[in-house]
């Protein structure tokens, strides 16, 4: 239409020039339409001049097709040019030709080129400025505290679009690296680089179309999850679906100018809707374009200036022609105009300032979720960056819900174990240990499922030399796992390609070795404490004592004495204690501590008593203190004890697993002793590093090899083989952590789930159920433990071979005495079997005295060569010394005589006795011998011979040695015969058969066996003659 042909109700015209005819649905074109009617049918525009905006189409991005559209365009008198809104060469064609006719020029395309000295006056532009963009992308990354992040660009002029993003990483010193695109578009590559890298956060700066394409390509590499940021520049970014490429949990942001509140807003996306369900069926719609919107806002900025102008001044619109030089006059004032309109828009507010660009508007800040995306702040270009932290910081714990994370392990005692039936199970159910039930804590608090993977190579994770990592470091790097649950040791080489949760074990790198044993001990090592040579003197000590002691006990003196003292000046024989068998045992009862009856009297022999007892005090001493030690069970003697011992001595190997935290300890490092042991560790030959701890622990049991592991694995294999122990303390101090991806959302949470563990005591209880329960109890020290048989065995060997020997020898001793006894009338199988008997029914340690048999004695001097009279034959039989040896019979010689008078001497000094259970007394009764017989002698007393005159005494009988009475026995001394002749008649019977007696204790009836051996009971008797003598109650006496 030409001007002059236009008709004066209308307003000056404008010109869209549109750059994209092959979009089905004509977006752009139905904005400016609906621009225009809705500008035509507002009630306040009722009678006046009508809006009109022709639209002209480029096929092509060429300057010299739109220097054409433009020379058509001016001869209509045109007050304004809107677009193009992609084609750069084309905008900046219609620019300069608009600032060479001075006509207003709105672009609505993003700037390709940050030339802000050269853009025109004419030009203004509502499409955010990319400074903006940077600033706002900037502000962003501080929100998130990112320290390193990678700047994808579709074109080599985004370093000077964002120019301000640039400046910052530079005056922070954080890392940005750039990539750019190259020529075949296809961004797999640069994905590669970036994932190899470990960079988590993304900047893309590209249009819609290749930022779509690069998310696509990223969700094939796996790249597309949660431990990925996005951040994308393109303001219509936002308007793609992406539900069908991302994991829901991927952190994607964007900006959108768009305003949803605007009244116009919702009838507008329902047109273009409609328009596109008309024209376009191959693909849903998602939302109206950018360069729509800004096309609707321009309309309204171009019509708003022009009512403004026209009312301090009527525009008149003037054709103007390429070829010319003339100007729109109007055109400066209609610039200062648009300067200064303020509108609210379908893309915010539209202001602009002094150089042409939008100003004080606002981007909102999307970040991408399962409904879509949703703000959670916004930038503004006066205000900064404002996140709205209740929203951005939701509970992670529902984004947890239900999700399925992939956990990556490595199988270790007692971290991961295949159950015994793991080939019957599947899934988790296939595995058991501290790990696996971690997990179910965790997972019941955080509410998650996890699917357990093990790591393919089998190793925890170290660097190659390409820069690569290995085990399940690496699959956690590469994103093939979303956790690594494991006795993972959290290293500062590890935490910079990968996150770590808080410890939930803390321990340190120790020492472990097998036990080495000594000699191990045998039955008789109770021995052990000293030596053969020192045994053998001992022996050879012993016997020159007691020779020594019997020697000087028969030469001294004061050695020997009567063996009745209350008999003094009356018995011509004199004793000696110290027989060969007491010289015997003197010594044996000082070396056992138990000492004996045998008391040394003279100084000598005390002399060589006291030296005997201090050789034993040193000797039982010396041999106590040593016995412990020489007892213990396998008593360690560990060639090392420290671990400066191991690095100082090269025949004990040692080494590490291969790829695990204790070798990159070691190798890292600057403790000179430790740097020694690497250098042996790295330089040995054969290898002394293991691929597994089983490979280690074999190894220490079977050669001489120390294996450094963790202070944990170390306690449990220790528990599990008694033969292991270890060496020294801790090397170092660390932990055990859950390894996850860089950037993992999910850390913070972890992190506080573990230490809810750690108060609820949760871990250390899974620890003692997986790590007690082995076969080796815990001990603190090894000499606390308890002697066994096979320690002390050899003493009840011992024991035994006395107590066997002890019983062979009683029994040849009642054999003997069955040979020599005159009671030949049973056998001795009988004799044996009723003392047997006896013993098992546990009778009366009481029995008759078995008379030894012996050929007939004839007296010495009367009768001639006659036997013996039985009388005499008893007393020789009966006589006992002082020393408690018998005086058996013989033939009639000089030391038989001596005897036979000790013996009468004995038994003047007994008498039968009981205590009277009425009064408590002593009660005596004399046994006295009848008719020409003698008398006989029992256990307290004895009897009358027939010429000695029985009863007169204070101790009477006696036997009739060799035919004549004893001195004393004929004159009679005063004492218990006297008082007791009426208590004699009474027993007369039983001492007319001259029979032994019986006596009363308080216990009953006591058969007095022999005569007493000890003076001190005679003299007591004695003294207690006078009370016996007035006990009024009567008694009797048994006879056999």
């Amino acid at each position: 239409m030409e001007a002059k042909d236009r008709q004066k109700n209308d307003l000056p015209y404008s010109a869209a020039i549109l750059d994209d005819p092959m979009e089905c649905s004509r977006g752009e074109r139905l904005s400016i339409t609906l621009a225009k009617n809705r500008i035509n049918r507002a009630p306040e525009r009722a009678g006046k001049a009508r809006v009109e905006v022709d639209i002209f189409e480029l096929l092509r991005d060429s300057e010299y097709e739109t220097a054409e559209t433009m020379c058509q365009i001016l001869p209509k008198g045109v007050v304004g040019v809107l677009g193009p809104s992609s084609s750069p060469a084309s905008s900046s064609i219609i620019s300069n030709i608009c600032g060479e006719k001075e006509v207003p020029h709105f672009k609505v395309a993003p700037e390709e080129f940050l030339k802000l000295q050269l853009q025109r006056f004419t030009t203004l532009n509502l499409h955010p400025s990319n400074t903006d963009i940077s600033v706002a992308v900037a502000g962003i990354l501080n929100f998130f505290n990112c320290t390193t992040a990678c700047l994808i660009c579709a074109k080599a002029e985004c370093l000077l679009n964002l120019e301000k993003l640039l400046r910052q990483f530079l005056i922070s010193k954080e890392t940005l690296s750039v990539r750019m695109l190259d020529d075949s578009r296809d961004p797999t590559p640069l994905l590669k680089e970036i994932r190899d890298d470990k960079t988590a956060t993304i900047i893309v700066h590209a249009n819609a179309s290749m930022s779509h394409t690069i998310l696509q390509k990223a969700a094939e590499l796996g790249m597309a999850s949660a431990y990925y940021t996005y951040i994308f520049t393109n303001l219509e970014f936002s308007l793609q679906r992406l539900d069908s490429l991302l994991d829901d949990r991927v952190n994607i942001l964007g900006f959108s100018i768009f305003n949803q509140s605007h009244a116009f807003f919702q009838e507008f996306v329902q047109s273009l809707n409609q328009s596109w369900q008309e024209n376009c069926d191959h693909a849903p719609f998602t939302g109206p374009a950018l360069s729509s919107a800004l096309l609707f806002d321009a309309v309204y900025a171009v019509v708003t200036a022009v009512q403004e102008l026209n009312r301090s001044q009527e525009i008149g619109v003037k054709p103007l022609s390429c070829g010319s030089a003339q100007i729109w006059q109007h055109g400066t004032s209609l610039m200062n105009y648009l300067r200064m309109v303020e509108l609210e828009g379908l893309t915010g507010h539209i202001e602009f300032n002094s150089k042409g660009q939008r100003s004080n508007y606002a981007l909102k800040i999307l970040q991408h979720t399962r409904a879509g995306f949703r703000q959670i702040g916004h930038w503004h270009v006066s205000e900064g960056l404002s996140m709205d932290n209740r929203i951005f910081s939701s509970n992670i714990s529902d984004s947890l819900f239900n999700t399925t994370l992939i956990v990556t392990t490595i199988l270790e005692n007692p971290y991961l174990m295949l159950k015994w039936n793991h080939q019957e199970l599947e899934g988790n159910d296939r595995y058991e240990g501290f790990c696996v039930d971690m997990l179910k804590e965790l997972a019941e608090i955080l509410r998650f499922n996890y699917k357990i993977h093990l790591v393919g190579d089998g190793v925890y994770g170290v660097p190659e030399a390409n820069g690569t990592w290995t085990g399940m470091v690496g699959e956690l790097i590469a994103r093939k796992a979303d956790l690594a649950v494991a006795g993972l040791t959290i290293t500062a080489e590890r935490e910079k390609v990968i996150d770590f949760s808080k410890p939930f074990m803390t321990l340190g790198i120790s020492i472990l070795y097998r036990v080495h044993m000594g000699r191990r001990p045998g039955y008789f090592s109770f021995l052990d404490p000293f030596s053969p040579g020192v045994w053998l003197f001992m022996l050879l000590a012993y016997l020159a004592v007691s020779c020594v002691l019997f020697l000087v006990a028969r030469l001294t003196p004061y050695e020997w004495y009567s063996p009745h003292p209350c008999s003094q000046g009356r018995c011509n024989l004199l004793v000696n204690q110290y027989s060969l068998g007491n010289s015997l045992w003197f010594p044996v009862g000082g070396f056992m501590q138990q000492g004996s009856t045998i008391a040394p009297q003279a100084l000598s022999t005390r002399c060589v008593s006291g030296v005997w007892w201090a050789f034993t005090l040193i000797i039982i001493s010396s041999y106590t203190a040593n016995l412990a030690a020489f007892l213990t069970v396998q008593r360690m003697d560990v060639p090392i004890e420290s671990v400066d011992d191991l690095a100082d001595q090269t025949t004990i190997e040692y080494g590490t697993i291969h790829g695990g935290s204790s070798m990159t300890f070691f190798q890292n490092s600057r403790y000179q002793t430790y740097q020694r042991m690497w250098n042996y560790m790295y330089s040995k030959q054969p290898s002394v590093f293991v691929k597994s701890t089983e490979e280690g622990i074999a190894r220490v049991l079977n050669s001489n090899y120390a294996f450094l592991l963790e202070s944990t694995m170390n306690e449990y294999y220790r528990q599990r083989n008694c033969n292991l122990t270890q060496v020294g303390g801790l090397l170092d101090t660390k932990g055990y952590g859950i390894g996850m991806p860089v950037g993992s959302v999910f850390r913070d949470e972890f992190d506080l789930a573990i230490l809810q563990l750690q108060e609820n005591n949760r871990l250390e209880i899974l620890k003692r159920k997986w790590w007690e329960g082995g076969k080796c109890p815990k001990e603190e020290d090894h000499r606390a433990k308890g002697l066994g048989m096979e320690n002390i065995g050899g003493i009840f060997v011992v024991l035994i071979c006395g107590l066997i020997v002890a019983i062979f020898m009683a029994m040849l001793e009642f054999l003997w005495s069955l040979r020599h006894s005159d009671q030949s009338e049973v056998s001795v199988c009988q004799e044996m079997v009723t003392e047997l008997r006896n013993i098992i029914l546990c009778k009366d340690s009481f029995q008759p005295r078995r008379r030894r048999a012996g050929a007939a004695r004839t007296r010495p001097g009367g009768g001639g060569g006659g036997p013996a009279a039985p009388e005499e034959r008893r007393a020789r039989s009966t006589a006992t010394l002082s020393n408690g040896k018998l005086c058996s019979g013989g033939e009639p010689d000089p030391l038989a005589q001596r005897l036979a008078q000790e013996a009468a001497l004995v038994a003047r000094g007994c008498t039968h006795i009981r205590v009277c259970p009425e009064c408590r007394r002593f009660q005596g009764l004399r046994a006295g011998g009848g008719g020409g017989g003698g008398g006989g002698g029992g256990g307290g007393g004895g009897g009358g011979g027939g010429g000695g005159g029985g009863g007169g005494g204070g101790g009477a009988g006696a036997a009739g040695a060799a035919g004549r009475g004893v001195p004393g026995a004929q004159r009679g001394e005063p004492g218990l015969g006297q008082g007791h002749q009426q208590q004699r008649a009474r027993v007369a019977p039983g001492l007319a058969q001259g029979r032994v007696l019986f006596h009363f204790t308080e216990h009953g009836l006591v058969q007095c066996r022999r005569v007493f051996k000890s003076m001190a009971v005679g003299r007591l008797l004695r003294s207690e003659v006078s009370a016996a003598r007035e006990c009024p109650h009567p008694w009797r006496c048994c006879d056999l």
